[in-house]
């Protein structure tokens, strides 16, 4: 294969690691061409030699300081050689330019704020505070807007996690500046419920709002897409439904999320999550964060407001110092306030629905509206790629793989990554940098819509 040629990419459903490898693939190799392989063995090799000249510049091994400095880096080029390599030979098409490109945005995002080639090669971002209406000029909105130095291919709302930072939490600067030297014009919206740890339906219409202004913006140049982390997935998924969304929104790159909430409710108190239902459980330790931000994220929803109070205190006392003892307050709880604690201390997944219906009823409504298995997901036509590891502690991967299949047939991805840090999204092991990096593959194509599912 010679120069980018545009051609297609046919998906692979899903990606697991097994599936890397020729020997495991559950589809026939392409056999890339001589000239193909000549072009991608040459790049990574001039990306090789590039790279140690750059790093012999940058530090000298004399001390023992610099030493270990370029121990650590100099391996980098031949992992990059590696994963271009194979990720090339695997794929049934494949455009080398895209395809390094991918490569310096993994490479990126690895790299956080510190110095990378897609840095070296691209001039930093304009980032500009912006203010808009909701629909129908209702609402007033906020959020930062982030501009490529050169003419944007796309657009991307890049929704805030469940962060007391919101917009201004470093990691989420880092990933939308990366997203806007890849030419996406990005914009991250402000959503206060999310900044003081709560979450509700509601926080559609923000993330609505956002997408509407920002295809004003793009004005017809290219594609729009919404990339979401955890339990911001699913109201970002909740705008789609929003009056004439659809139409707006041509992709969605969900990481860690979510389907149905008992299920993921389950999971943080229990520890116990399962394929689909009917199946048997299984179990791993959860991240108790989850839950105690659930708390936080409730007290407002009680009638009593002097529960509400404990309760916020209990959470509060809880995400400072997870061994904190909270006896004192739960003895001062009603039983309205008490419904909740039961929730959070029962260790049987079979009565989790028992005890999601006995709540306070302004919870369980939103629990309710937040479930995304009320919705006829398959009515998107929205292609979205999903990413999730599967030692993820805070929402399992079940969650991803049920979303794929609520989904209309070729209407998503789902990677499927061994380990991958839910707050920090950066794979360590290679096998998963491969996988993330055909996400990353994927989510350019979709830019520049060479994908039609």
């Amino acid at each position: 294969m010679g120069p980018d040629t545009g051609e297609k990419l046919a998906p692979v459903k899903t990606v697991m690691a097994n599936e890397l490898w020729a020997g495991n693939l559950a589809k026939p190799i392409r056999v890339v061409s001589n000239a193909g392989t000549a072009f991608i063995l040459d790049l990574a090799q001039r990306h090789y030699q590039l790279s140690k000249e750059y790093i012999g510049k940058r530090r000298s091994p004399e001390s023992s300081a610099d030493l270990g400095w370029n121990q650590s880096i100099c391996p980098k080029p031949l992992v990059i050689f590696f994963m271009v390599c194979t990720f090339f030979a695997t794929l049934p098409s494949c455009s080398p330019s895209r395809l390094v490109e991918a490569a310096r945005l993994l490479d990126d995002i690895n790299a956080g704020t510190g110095s990378s080639e897609l840095k070296a090669l691209t001039t930093s971002p304009l980032r500009e505070a912006v203010f808009y209406g909701g629909r129908d000029g209702s609402g007033a909105f906020a959020g930062d807007l982030y501009s490529s130095a050169e003419s944007e291919l796309a657009g991307m709302v890049l929704v805030p996690g469940v962060a007391r930072k919101g917009k201004d939490d470093p990691r989420l600067v880092a990933l939308a500046t990366t997203l806007a030297r890849a030419r996406f014009m990005v914009l991250v919206p402000d959503l206060p419920r999310l900044r003081d740890l709560r979450i509700g339906p509601e926080d559609a219409a923000g993330i609505a709002a956002a997408a509407r202004h920002l295809n004003s913006r793009l004005a017809g140049r290219g594609k729009m897409g919404i990339t979401a982390v955890s339990y911001a997935v699913g109201p970002a998924v909740l705008a789609l439904f929003e009056p004439g969304m659809a139409e707006k929104v041509d992709f969605v790159l969900a990481i860690g999320g979510y389907y149905d909430m008992t299920a993921v409710i389950t999971f943080f108190t229990t520890g116990y999550y399962r394929k689909e239902r009917g199946k048997s459980w299984r179990h791993r330790y959860p991240n108790a964060y989850g839950k105690w931000a659930f708390v936080r994220g409730n007290t407002g929803r009680l009638d009593s407001r002097a529960d509400g109070a404990l309760l916020a205190q209990i959470a509060e006392r809880k995400l400072d110092n997870m061994e904190a003892h909270i006896n004192d307050l739960v003895s001062k709880l009603s039983p309205e306030g008490k419904s909740v604690h039961a929730l959070l201390v029962n260790n049987d997944p079979e009565q989790v629905e028992t005890l999601i219906a006995a709540l306070p009823s302004r919870i369980a409504e939103d629990i309710a509206a937040l479930d995304l298995t009320h919705r006829n997901m398959a009515s998107l036509g929205v292609s979205f790629v999903l990413v999730h590891g599967r030692d993820d502690p805070i929402i399992p991967e079940t969650e991803s793989m049920a979303l794929a299949r609520a989904l209309a047939p070729g209407r998503s991805e789902l990677f499927l990554l061994e380990s991958l840090n839910h707050v920090d999204p950066r794979p360590a092991g290679l096998t998963d940098r491969l996988r993330l990096l055909r996400a990353i593959y994927t989510v350019l194509e979709l830019r520049d819509s060479v994908v039609v599912w």
